[in-house]
């Protein structure tokens, strides 16, 4: 098992990362019933495309001998209706002065940001926006 999910009632739930014992709350957004308090399931979603293009360019980055350390990508999750989903996500990637690279790395890297599993697994109806600003 990968993880547990239980509803603590008023739209929220506790995720439980099985092996680590880590956990996090969700809430349902503001329009959508619910306070916005905290990440909601399709937050989660948008920011796990996010989290998961930047670890796969860290791991080439990493076989190129490039530091990404504080590289930060904003997120902006686009919702649709009837029925209602997640519609299109934005990532724009920043990366910090010391992540230095040469261009043949840095077309490299930003490919990496279209191959990792959650861009795979994400319906191709999900408009997938991507930026990247090396300073």
């Amino acid at each position: 098992m990968t993880a547990s999910v239980v509803y603590e009632g008023n739209l929220r739930t506790v995720c439980t990362h099985e092996k680590s014992g880590n956990s996090f709350q969700t809430d349902a957004p503001v329009d959508n019933q619910g306070k916005g308090e905290r990440f909601s399931p399709t937050d989660l979603l948008a920011t796990s495309l996010g989290a998961c293009a930047l670890t796969i360019m860290g791991i080439k980055a990493r076989d190129l001998e490039v530091d990404l350390t504080g590289t930060a990508i904003s997120v902006e999750k686009i919702m649709k209706q009837d029925p209602r989903r997640v519609g299109g996500i934005n990532l724009t990637f920043t990366f910090p002065e010391t992540a230095s690279a040469d261009e043949k790395q840095r077309i490299i890297i930003e490919r990496c940001a279209r191959t990792c599993p959650v861009f795979y697994s994400l319906n191709p109806e999900i408009e997938i926006g991507i930026a990247f600003v090396w300073k």
